[in-house]
């Protein structure tokens, strides 16, 4: 009696594993979406990192409180998915690094993907504030790149001198066509520090000269400097600078050098 209980028992044991792993089977090409989608988690281990992408959104839903795009970009066509956010067909995009999910099937869809990028947030061109506060690209649409900055009203530049061989700010967009290329120095007062954004800091640079429009010098540096600290910067001017989604600069120094005095 007891071998028999023993064998009835190993046949058992091995006939739910068998059906285990025939569903396991079953389930693997239908990756489930995130735990914060409202469906079922997942293996993070299995899933691949994806780079920053930009490109124009062709199509766009939103379930179960996610927004998903299918958007074109230079060499591919990819789906993405975050947090519901407003956007449109033709919208110009940029989806910041986030994870790549193969073979995903959303059950609120009830479709399936080669591949899902699901991102925190997704920073649509033309939209002035984060669509997700402190998320994608550092605050990215927080630059404030399109609009004039303001330095903070107790902000004083009266202490401010010229570095040897430098310039002012007004001095700069007075000369940009023969200094463009060119080295140059200038010491000055940060007004916005913008960190991480597209892998560089974003610094925004005022000395007290120049009028609006000729008053504002935007920088790229690995260095970081807070907002009120005089920084000594030297650099590479730079003309005609176009970053897409709205990002123009007619003179910006990048990779600049900075010291904070």
């Amino acid at each position: 009696m007891k071998l028999t209980h023993l064998i009835l028992i190993a046949l058992l044991t091995f006939g739910l594993a068998a059906c285990k792993g025939s569903n396991d089977q079953a389930a693997a090409p239908a990756e489930p979406a995130p735990p914060a989608h409202g469906e079922a988690g997942h293996d993070h281990a299995a899933d691949a990192a994806a780079q920053q992408m930009s490109g124009s959104v062709l199509e766009t839903m939103n379930t179960a409180g996610y927004t998903y795009i299918k958007v074109k970009t230079d060499t591919e066509e990819i789906w993405a998915a975050a947090p519901e956010f407003p956007v449109n067909v033709g919208d110009k995009v940029v989806i910041p690094q986030g994870m790549a999910m193969p073979n995903y099937h959303s059950n609120t869809l009830n479709r399936d993907f080669d591949v899902v990028y699901f991102v925190t947030s997704v920073l649509v061109a033309g939209q002035d504030a984060p669509l997700n506060p402190g998320e994608a690209m550092g605050d990215a649409a927080a630059m404030g790149h399109q609009k004039p900055v303001t330095a903070p009203m107790d902000m004083d530049f009266s202490d401010l001198t010229k570095p040897e061989n430098g310039y002012t700010v007004a001095e700069i967009y007075a000369q940009k066509d023969t200094l463009a290329t060119k080295e140059v120095a200038i010491r000055a007062k940060v007004v916005k520090f913008s960190p991480k954004i597209m892998k560089t800091n974003w610094i925004h640079l005022q000395d007290g000269s120049g009028e609006a429009g000729s008053n504002d010098l935007t920088i790229t540096t690995s260095s970081e400097a807070a907002v009120g600290d005089t920084v000594l910067v030297k650099g590479i001017l730079d003309l005609n600078q176009d970053f897409g989604y709205g990002y123009q600069y007619d003179l910006i120094i990048q990779d600049a050098k900075v010291t904070v005095e």
